[in-house]
Formats: structure tokens, C-alpha cells, sequence
């Protein structure tokens, strides 16, 4: 009888359905929460101990982690929401980056996928590959002819990895106060667009942008 107060009553009939219920508790408590959460804190909701729990994560940091892998598609899928429409590269890429920094602060287990660790930032977190192919399946989402300005597959993944290190740094250091959200668009618009335009063929270059507009 024991066995059957944990779990809700309804133990999992193998290990994987175990590891499926713990990640989704974890995604459960982080939502409803919007902060990180402990390895005690999903035991309890689930009604076992954390041993239990432990059996198939060894550390918070390994269980936010299939949390945040569990929640990519439906984060892209929102991301893509966002920016339809936006054709121009730095008005895509300015609301990505700006979204992104303001959804992993709401849930900060999509954060893990670009720090190595939701408890501080991880040197090499954004620059790992896994943090490159989020951010590459990213931008391919947006509606922009990457092509048309002068992107490859080598370029676009050298872009990525820019605009990784850029968010690093508002995760390093966000300032003091930190930047509105328009604020931080002005400043990605003038200083990370001018990069982002620097592979464009001067043709394809729109005429009049986000990054003229915001550096008069």
C-alpha cells in the first residue's frame, strides 16, 4: 500500500514513463512557479522521495535540463508566432533576441540550453553545441531569406554564435537598471544590426532600417 501512496497513486509501469512524469512535473512547477525548482520540490509534488528522483537525475541541474529540452519546440513555436512577418534580418534578429532574453526570465529552465546551468552561467554554455543548434533551429524559423543577404550555412552559424555571446552578456551583466525592453531593441538595432548587415551584398541591404532609424 505504500508503494502506491507515491506517484499519485499510479506508479509508472517502466523506467521511461517514470523519467517522462518526473520532467513533466519539473515543466509543471516551473510554469506555474517561474523560477527554478529543486530536486525536493518535484518529489513532492509527485508524492515519492527524492532518492527516487535522483534515480534518474542525478542533480537539479540534469533535470531542469530535460525540462527545458521537453519545453524547445512549444518556445520556438511561440518565437515563431513573434516574429512572422519580420523579413528584415535586423528586425528579426532584434525580436528574437529581445523575446528570448524576456521568456527565459519567465522560465528560466530555457535558460539551460543557453548557460550549461540554470545556477550561474556557465562559460561555455553558450558556445556549446548543443546552445548552437537551438539557436541555429532558431533563426531558421524566421521569415528571412537568409540567403538573399549573403548567408550560408557557415555564416548563419557564425551568427549564431555572435548572438549567442551578445545574450550572454545580458545574462553576465542585464545593467543596473536594466534596459526596457524598447530600449534594448534600439540598442540591438543600432549595434548588433550593423554587424548582421555586414554580410549582406550591398544590394540586398534595405534601404531604410531599424539601424538608421535608431542611430540619427
Amino acid at each position: 500500500m505504500a508503494r502506491r501512496r507515491g506517484w499519485g497513486g499510479s506508479p509508472p509501469e517502466n523506467d521511461d514513463e517514470a523519467s517522462r512524469r518526473i520532467v513533466s512535473a519539473a515543466v509543471d512547477l516551473i510554469g506555474r512557479t517561474g523560477s527554478a525548482i529543486s530536486i525536493a520540490d518535484v518529489a513532492e509534488s509527485l508524492g515519492v522521495i527524492r532518492q527516487t528522483v535522483y534515480r534518474y537525475f542525478p542533480s537539479a541541474d540534469a533535470l531542469m535540463r530535460a525540462a527545458a529540452i521537453a519545453s524547445v519546440d512549444g518556445f520556438l513555436a511561440r518565437l515563431a508566432r513573434h516574429i512572422r512577418g519580420l523579413e528584415d534580418p535586423v528586425d528579426a534578429m532584434t525580436e528574437g533576441v529581445v523575446y528570448t532574453l524576456a521568456e527565459v526570465r519567465r522560465t528560466p529552465h530555457l535558460g539551460i540550453l543557453l548557460t550549461g546551468t540554470y545556477s550561474n552561467v556557465h562559460p561555455d554554455g553558450l558556445t556549446s553545441e548543443e546552445a548552437r543548434e537551438f539557436g541555429m533551429t532558431m533563426i531558421k524559423r524566421f521569415d528571412v531569406d537568409w540567403a538573399r543577404y549573403g548567408y550560408d550555412d557557415a555564416a548563419l552559424g557564425e551568427l549564431v554564435e555572435y548572438v549567442l555571446r551578445t545574450m550572454q552578456s545580458f545574462f553576465v551583466s542585464p545593467g543596473n537598471p536594466p534596459r526596457s525592453d524598447d530600449d534594448l531593441r534600439r540598442y540591438l538595432r543600432r549595434w548588433m544590426g550593423t554587424a548582421i548587415l555586414a554580410q549582406c551584398p550591398t544590394a540586398a541591404r534595405p534601404s531604410a532600417g531599424g539601424v538608421r532609424e535608431d542611430s540619427a
